[in-house]
């Protein structure tokens, strides 16, 4: 497969945080979380639907649609637990 046509089959759900070719390479390299890239796309949606006044309910009732997969008690725990930050510390 060619490099265009990887481009056009690989797409960027980061796409507001990191530039595709980033992705690409974070990608290739198996630095992507993509459990995490969910969880993100799932808050993301979550938060657009409240937007537009949709009831919690049926907002997480819509995310169950697009992930069947997940229970309901999943989603709410996602949407409304958000991710535990990583803490770096200097070790000079």
């Amino acid at each position: 497969m060619e490099l265009s046509e990887r481009k056009k089959v690989l797409s960027n759900p980061l796409s507001d945080l990191i530039s595709d070719e980033i992705y690409e390479i974070l990608e290739s390299r198996g630095l992507i979380n993509e459990r995490s890239v969910r969880d993100y796309r799932i808050r993301k949606k979550f938060k657009m639907l409240r937007a537009q006044k949709i009831r919690t309910g049926d907002a997480i009732d819509a995310l169950r649609e697009e992930y069947p997969y997940l229970q309901f008690d999943t989603i709410r725990k996602i949407v409304h637990n958000p991710p535990k930050t990583i803490a770096v510390y200097n070790t000079e």
